[in-house]
């Protein structure tokens, strides 16, 4: 199995490869600081950004399943920071969510991170620490966790999709955190990066499998891709396998969501396929292309199956769970919901955004649920606000049971749901691992003006 463009790191005894890891242990070093990136091409002066390990996304981390890992952060920056391992279920202090599951690591200092991942799956890590800013600034890298068993495959490729707001003079634009953007549709750029560099056309052999692995890392630009007459098909969402299936339309990637697809590719040499991104209409526009090149890899495509074995995720028990409504409320062209929803105003007559009418300030805060370790938890949760929102839990993954009343097809295992404007998505979980959880919008505009909250696992 080939891995895509890009540095690997892959840990273990037996692997390949490994860089930025002590030769024989099972820890890697990850070091934030300021660096330069070709964001809008290599004709084009470097773009100061801000990185792990000198790179732009940093090291695509590749680990085990089960397998013990530690990564060593050293903050290079002139401001504190940390490292959420977003999606993965971690112990409770190794999540990286400032003052509430660790003091940020200051300038100067390191922290050392470990666990062992139960999950295979797509997964990434980036700060929690003024995340608008960290994450916008290119703070974030892959996290691959190796299933025993994965499908056959002739390259496995990471596509870490962004966008910049960029000057023009060329560089990243000032204004995060800006109120315009945290109380509409947050950060959106004008510039958009596949690894943070433009896109480059993906070369292909007819009879070729390759999985594709996507990871949206955009502060708040939602991807709704359309692979015109190709047919991907999905077999793990947010680092869960999913039963395999092609997409009834375009594939919505919301940020902080993951989506692992398997692409056959069966045309003959020299056909070309666009990909598009058509999520805000009128605004389409061509994300990249496959293009087939060279002689056949073999003589037919594969058949080997691509399902994906389950993660060790306890099922719920919803004849015995806890059910909770959740509302989400607040944004501007947000007073009709916000009165709903029973949302505070914020200085100048301006909606913050809301969980349950309460809008946090800070990561530390009352919990909004409090339940014993082991209950099953069902959320109805209520977007009553005019924007989409990507609701991401910490410390354990969640089925999607039904949206709008209707139940899901696949009951898929999300850690982060994406809900449209007025829409009603019920989900449910064990609540097994123990701490204080955030729970909170993912565009991170949103999360930073109050659409966050913590639910208490005992």
């Amino acid at each position: 199995m080939a891995i895509g463009a890009g540095t690997a790191v892959i840990l273990g005894a037996g692997t390949r490869g490994s860089v930025g890891a002590k030769a024989g242990q099972n820890e890697l070093v990850l070091e934030a600081g300021k660096t330069l990136a070709s964001l809008m091409g290599e004709r084009l002066p470097q773009v100061p950004v801000w990185g792990y390990n000198g790179l732009v996304p940093g090291p695509e981390i590749r680990v085990r399943q089960g397998q013990p890992f530690k990564a060593l952060l050293k903050n290079n920056l002139d401001e504190g920071t940390t490292i959420h391992w977003h999606g993965l279920r971690v112990p409770n202090a190794m999540d990286g969510v400032p003052h509430l599951t660790q003091d940020p690591v200051e300038p100067g200092q390191a922290f050392l991170y470990e666990f062992t991942p139960a999950d295979a799956g797509t997964f990434w890590y980036h700060p929690h620490q003024r995340s608008f800013e960290q994450v916008g600034r290119g703070l974030y890298g892959p996290l691959i966790i190796e299933e025993v068993g994965p499908p056959q495959v002739d390259r496995d490729i990471t596509w870490v999709l962004d966008d910049w707001r960029m000057s023009d003079s060329g560089e990243i634009s000032g204004g995060f955190g800006s109120r315009h953007d945290a109380m509409m549709g947050g950060r959106i750029g004008n510039t958009i990066t596949i690894n943070a560099k433009p896109p480059k056309p993906l070369e292909v052999r007819p009879n070729e499998r390759i999985r594709l692995r996507l990871v949206n890392a955009a502060n708040a630009r939602i991807f709704g891709l359309d692979f015109s007459d190709i047919e991907p098909v999905i077999i793990a969402l947010d680092g869960q396998p999913v039963k395999p299936h092609t997409p009834s339309g375009p594939l919505l990637l919301g940020p902080a969501m993951r989506v692992d697809l398997i692409l056959d590719l069966t045309e003959a040499s020299a056909t070309r396929h666009e990909i598009r991104d058509v999520f805000y209409s009128g605004l389409e526009y061509s994300l990249n292309e496959l293009v087939y090149t060279g002689t056949s890899i073999r003589s037919a495509p594969l058949q080997h199956a691509v399902s994906l074995s389950p993660n060790p995720l306890a099922e719920p028990n919803l004849a015995n769970s806890d059910r909770h409504e959740i509302r989400f409320g607040g944004g501007m062209m947000g007073m009709m919901s916000g009165r709903k929803s029973g949302s505070r105003m914020m200085s100048g007559g301006m909606m913050g955004w809301t969980v349950n009418g309460v809008s946090a300030t800070g990561h530390v805060h009352d919990p909004i649920i409090t339940t014993p370790q082991g209950r099953t938890l069902v959320l109805d949760m209520i977007n009553d606000t005019a924007w989409w929102h990507p609701i991401h839990l910490h410390g354990h993954s969640f089925r999607v049971l039904s949206r709008n009343g209707n139940p899901t097809q696949y009951r898929e295992w999300q850690d982060t749901v994406l809900m449209s404007p007025q829409e009603r998505v019920e989900i449910a979980f064990v609540a097994d691992n123990p701490g204080d959880w955030m729970f909170h919008c993912h565009i991170l505009e949103h999360q930073a003006a109050g659409m966050m909250a913590t639910i208490r696992v005992n």
